[in-house]
Formats: C-alpha cells, structure tokens, sequence
C-alpha cells in the first residue's frame, strides 16, 4: 500500500516568502506518522485553507504542504481498535490542514483520536457542507443557548452571513425558533438570505458604531460574530441586559477597542467560540445535533462543488470575499 501514489494540492515555498501551488501526486510514504489512513472522499474551502495555500506563517510552517482543515472519508488502515475499514469517518479541526498534510489530497494519516464517525443522518458531502464552517456556527448557537439567550428574547445578529459560518448560523437559528437579523455587505443577497431563514436583512454598516460612544441602545438579545474588530465592538455595546455575543472570527480586525461598561452595567456575555481544540465529549454531541435536530432543509442550495484542479480559483474567490455559501471539494472523480 505504501507504494499508492494520490492527488493533492501541494503548496511550495520556491524561495523566502514566494509559494507556488499546483496539483501533484505523492506517495503514502509522503504522509506522517499516525494510526489512521482515510481515503478522503470530500473535503471543504474554509478561509484559513486559503491563508494556508497563500503561505501564512501564522496557519501554516512546514512547506510542501497539503491545506484542507476538513476532510470526510473511509478508513483504510486503522492501527487502534477504534475504526475498522470501511468506516466512513469525519475529521476537522486539530493539526489537520495547519502543519499536518489536509483534506485537499486523496489520502491523509492522523491519530485515530482525530476522527469522529460519520453520525447517522449525514453523508460524507453533506458532512462537508457543513465542516468546520458548520461546526462553528453550531458551537457559536450553543454558546448562546448555554448563556440563556432564548427563542423570543428579541433579535439575534449574525454578522458576516452570507459567508460559511455566517449562512449556517442564520439556518440553524431560525430552525431552533430565534428571530435572525443578518448583516451582509452584499445587498444582493438578501433574498438567499431570507431563504435561509433571516427575518430582516441589513447592510453591515447598520451595524457599526462609526463614533466610538462607549455604550449603545439596546438592541441585540444575541450575536454570532464572525468579523471581530470594530464590528464585534459595537456590537457588544448593542447588546441588551444580559445578552450574549459569541466571536469566532477576526476578517475586521484582530483588535478590540472598547470598555467594560456593556459588561458590568449590562451584564453582556462575550464568548470565544474555538473550533480545534474542542475535546470529543462536546464535538460528538454537537455533529449529532448537526445531523438530527439542526440539519438544515437548505443544505444543497448552500453548496458549490468543485475539484481539486479547480480550487486554485476559488481560493483567489474566498481571500476577496466573493465566495457565498460553502465550497465543497470532491476527490475522486
């Protein structure tokens, strides 16, 4: 077996600070150490795949590498008793895609504790409709569940909500019963964004708060941001008396300028959502939910597929901000 030979999408560092990517075949001998092999069936375009396809330092360090922080496939080899071949299986989050070869080849190798199976009710695609982009979006739901935030406490924003997390934080709110404001720079889009379930649409200028006042009236009973900078800024202070804002996002800005008072005036919860560390214990439960009670009757209209050959342009699409919904990558013809 260690003679097969795969298809990947294989990022080079030619010279400091210039990277190159091509499709190219490498052999199993060319993947790490691990007690999992997974022929990858799908895989999925998540913007840190595009940071780490261009060569960012701070995704990924070792070049040539393979991107592709998700992947769904069967198990070929399993050295633990934990899979068996032929098991169809999940992998997102951890090393995946970072500095461990990812989900844009046809084979990857990992510690089986990696690796979920596939719950019943999902298919490996439609696993990867979801994938990292969908996990979060439902880490970030909870979040606002467990903080207390119900269905009828009044608006919940999601920021961002044309993109991966953002179109699927819309859906599944509105299917757990929530009112959903979605904030988009792409007036255009309103309508697939009332198909999914938001009741307002706004632009996300409507959001900000342009003259740094310290606190805001009250207007969001929850958020799911995925912007952060001034945008998650304005929204804390926006938000109602005991109220929760869940970030998991930083395409604004890294940075976050504002004081206590929406904390200890009102009250305001702000949550960290991380979706690659988190222990198996939560991600089980969470997949399950994905695909029982929060699958979403719009999945398909969410989704564009593509090859690994044609991924080269969907990268240059997502680091624009010009891809909508969820990229998904086929392997194997």
């Amino acid at each position: 077996m260690s003679e097969l030979t795969y298809s990947c999408l294989l990022v080079e560092e030619t010279e400091p600070g210039t990277f190159t990517r091509s499709v190219a075949a490498r052999s199993l001998d060319d993947l790490p150490e691990g007690d999992l092999l997974i022929k990858v069936h799908y895989s999925s375009l998540n913007y840190k795949d595009a940071l780490s396809a261009t060569g960012n330092k701070g995704v990924s360090r070792k070049f040539p590498h393979t991107p592709g922080i998700d992947a769904a496939g069967e198990v070929v080899k399993c050295e633990s008793a934990e899979f068996s071949p032929g098991d169809e299986v999940i992998v997102t989050g951890y090393d995946l895609g970072m500095n461990t070869p990812g989900g844009f080849g046809q084979y990857i190798r990992i510690p089986s504790s990696w690796a979920l199976r596939l719950p019943d009710g999902l298919t490996l695609k439609e696993s990867m409709a979801l994938g990292t982009a969908g996990f979060t979006a439902a880490l970030c739901v909870l979040g606002l569940q467990n903080g207390g935030v119900r269905p009828g406490d009044g608006d919940v924003l999601v920021t961002g909500a044309t993109g991966g997390v953002g179109s699927i934080a819309v859906s599944i709110l509105a299917k757990a019963g929530y009112r959903v404001v979605a904030a988009t720079g792409k007036s255009s889009e309103t309508d697939l964004l009332k198909s999914l379930g938001a009741t307002e649409v706004v632009g996300r200028e409507e959001v900000i708060d342009s003259e740094g006042r310290p606190m805001l009236k009250e207007r969001w009973a929850g958020a799911v941001d995925v912007v952060g900078g001034d945008t998650l800024a304005s929204i804390v202070k926006a938000t109602r008396y005991g109220g929760v804002v869940t970030c998991c996002g930083l395409v604004g800005s890294v940075d976050l300028a504002m004081n206590v008072f929406p904390f200890i005036l009102r009250g305001v919860s702000l949550i960290g959502i991380d979706s690659v560390q988190v222990p198996m214990e939560t991600r089980l439960p969470v997949w399950e939910r994905l695909a029982t009670e929060w699958k979403l009757d719009q999945l398909e209209g969410l989704v564009t597929e593509c090859t690994i050959q044609e991924l080269e342009s969907k990268i240059q699409d997502i680091l624009k901000g010009q891809l909508k919904g969820r990229t998904v990558v086929k392997l194997f013809e």
